[in-house]
């Protein structure tokens, strides 16, 4: 009995606390020289930081995962870019923090995923739960460019999702969910990654 209750302790000791959910705006600039214990890793040689940002290469699916819990309604913005001429820069809102594909198949979210230039840089999309599926916004008149540097500004307040590129007036995609991804196993965000070389800077998560 008592061994048990002494296992017991010790595996509640050891267990790793989430840091504080967000409150007010948070950031991350990506000064230093490891991930860092702010994010869940799903794959240890998918992702690193060097010269000041996070990159991302050959993930395969298997999301970085920010540990902080995400407002209901939010603005994230961050710098990204790809090396690649195939583009393809991913990030997931509002997953479960943990998930992540087991074998390299079809992928199933618990979130929405944010494709830039994905499927060799002919279409880019916001899915709700699957980027092979049916419930997406897509458009395919736009490419990334390598090694361009753009910036991502993306809020939902209530139902609408809203995801702008650079300067652009008017949102790039934008997506209502009438059935909007919340509560537990809906609150945390990642940067995901297949093949292609992506890089992350400046990242900053803001409460509306």
């Amino acid at each position: 009995m008592r061994i048990a209750a002494l296992l017991a302790v010790t595996a509640a000791a050891c267990k790793v606390k989430d840091p504080p959910p967000i409150k007010e705006a948070w950031q991350d600039t990506f000064e230093r020289d490891v991930v860092g214990g702010n994010y869940y890793v799903t794959s240890s040689d998918a992702y690193s930081v060097a010269n000041g940002a996070l990159n991302a290469r050959g993930a395969h699916n298997h999301p970085l995962w920010l540990r902080k819990k995400l407002p209901r309604d939010v603005r994230i913005e961050f710098d990204c870019w790809s090396t690649d001429p195939r583009g393809d820069i991913k990030v997931e809102l509002f997953g479960d923090g943990h998930s992540y594909d087991p074998d390299g198949g079809a992928y199933l979210a618990t979130s929405y995923g944010l494709i830039f230039g994905g499927w060799g840089n002919s279409k880019s999309i916001i899915a709700r739960l699957d980027e092979h599926g049916k419930d997406v916004k897509d458009r395919r008149d736009v490419r990334v460019v390598a090694n361009q540097r753009y910036h991502w500004k993306i809020e939902r307040k209530g139902r609408l999702l809203r995801w702008w590129i650079d300067d652009m007036e008017k949102p790039f995609l934008e997506y209502e969910d009438p059935r909007p991804l919340e509560g537990a196993g809906h609150e945390y965000f990642a940067i995901n990654n297949w093949e292609t070389d992506t890089w992350f800077d400046d990242l900053v998560i803001t409460p509306l």
